[in-house]
């Protein structure tokens, strides 16, 4: 199986502090760019650190129901998600599955029998890029430059144009 692990904030949706459903707000093109990544054959997968539940900002039944509302809006665009994962220590509590540590990521390679050569990480942020190559999946950094000292395979302003991009360029392939 090959694999697409997304981050949320950022790359999904637009804000970086999502404690309710109705705050969350998807960045364009999202589900038309999980639909082509289906179409190619890739699974995909959401990896996300939301330490404001450890922090106490919002409850795991308040990210349960962003993360249903997510999913059903991704849907409703024709992508499908297999399956979210989400840290939801508090920043500093050391776990393995917090990014930039590859927890979650190895944990869905392992559950699921995933080709790393043909995978994934895609994510916005310093702590996305570092996850994808501790799992050894090719990282691609979402924003107009990366920054210094983080040296992702690709760069792109965001996941539609990731998508798009990396199957003109023959790099996606059903």
């Amino acid at each position: 199986m090959k694999a697409f692990f997304l981050d949320r904030d950022g790359v999904i949706n637009e804000s970086h502090h999502v404690n309710r459903a109705k705050d969350l707000v998807l960045l364009p093109g999202v589900p038309e760019a999980i639909r082509m990544l289906g179409e190619l054959g890739y699974e995909t997968f959401v990896v996300t650190n939301q330490g404001g539940v450890g922090l106490g900002y919002m409850t795991k039944r308040d990210l349960e129901r962003i993360h249903r509302y997510m999913k059903q809006l991704i849907e409703e665009g024709g992508g499908k998600l297999r399956e979210i994962r989400a840290c939801i220590h508090k920043p500093r509590h050391g776990c393995g599955c917090r990014k930039p540590k590859p927890g979650m990521l190895l944990d869905l390679i392992m559950r699921y029998d995933i080709d790393r050569t043909q995978s994934f990480m895609v994510g916005d942020r310093d702590v996305d890029i570092e996850a994808g190559q501790a799992a050894s999946v090719r990282a691609v950094f979402i924003g107009e430059k990366a920054p210094a000292g983080i040296e992702p395979d690709f760069v792109y302003p965001s996941l539609y144009e990731a998508v798009k991009e990396l199957h003109n360029q023959g790099i996606l392939q059903a």
